[in-house]
């Protein structure tokens, strides 16, 4: 066989780990990780190359029934990825029975090779597992299912070995030295994000955007100006924190992080703002990125 490349697309239900195994899968940390719901927002492409192949690897938004356009949104990311993978991984967690019968018929109907991962063994027993193994067989009776720990590593290699035999033959769709198709501004709006789910509660995180202004790179520093979005006051006076200090904390963590990325200190300022109903408004959201 010559050259293999192809779009891996990985689908399931908010939360079950999707985020960890594509950056455990690309080696490097593409995706941002947070223990709520809904962390993954946006169609998240990482990429991973070699002299014989080329692996596009999708993470996406957990599948969900829509509550506002912003829910719409990352749905729509789901459907486009519904019509253009070369192989499907349908990541469960253990002990998870249910599933969008919609979205799992199309999986099906599609005759697209499909892997299905249970995520998080290490929190079970082995029995358990095979329990799991064969629910999920009888659901998708065509497919392969692999028990794995994303966050151990465990039969990672496994799963990556079983897609690169199934890729398709083809020519790279992307220069071999790239990792993903997101801009730089993008992870590191994400890296800010990610920190805010990490320090609030609540609503808070739900109804945060972050959106880099301007990105200046000096000779030894870097500038960058941010602009987080909250939809009312009292939102942003929680941001903010008393004497400033929630949204320094926010500033100081995300900052080591955007120095490791970009590879170069960084001065980064945050500005907070209300834009009322964003997560409704198609001009916002198209704005944001959210377009399929």
């Amino acid at each position: 066989m010559g050259h293999q490349a192809g779009f891996v697309n990985i689908l399931g239900n908010p939360n079950v780990g999707k985020s960890t195994m594509m950056n455990a899968l690309v080696g490097e940390k593409l995706s941002i990780i947070t223990s709520k719901a809904q962390t993954t927002r946006h169609r998240i492409l990482g990429i991973v190359n070699d002299e014989n192949y080329q692996i596009i690897y999708s993470d996406l938004p957990g599948i969900l029934e829509p509550s506002y356009k912003l829910q719409e949104k990352m749905m729509g990311f789901i459907e486009l990825a519904l019509k253009d993978a070369d192989i499907f991984v349908y990541m469960v967690e253990v002990g998870e029975t249910k599933y969008h019968e919609k979205i799992v018929k199309k999986i099906i109907k599609s005759g697209v090779q499909t892997i299905v991962i249970i995520n998080k063994i290490d929190l079970t027993t082995q029995e358990e597992v095979e329990k799991q193994m064969d629910y999920w067989s009888k659901v998708f009776p065509e497919s392969q299912v692999i028990p794995i720990s994303a966050l151990l590593n465990f039969n990672i290699q496994k799963l990556k070995d079983l897609i690169v035999e199934h890729l398709p033959e083809s020519p790279a769709y992307y220069p071999k030295d790239e990792i993903s198709d997101k801009t730089v501004r993008f992870f590191i709006s994400e890296i800010i994000r990610e920190k805010i789910l990490l320090y609030y509660k609540k609503e808070i995180p739900y109804s945060v955007e972050v959106e880099v202004d301007s990105y200046k790179e000096e000779d030894k520093l870097i500038r960058i100006s941010t602009n987080i979005y909250v939809t009312r006051e009292s939102q942003k006076m929680i941001i903010i924190g008393k004497n400033g200090s929630a949204i320094k904390r926010v500033g100081t963590e995300a900052r080591k992080d955007i120095e490791k990325f970009v590879g170069k200190q960084v001065f980064l300022e945050q500005t907070v703002k209300v834009k009322k109903d964003w997560r409704d408004d198609e001009y916002q959201l198209k704005k944001f990125g959210y377009q399929t």
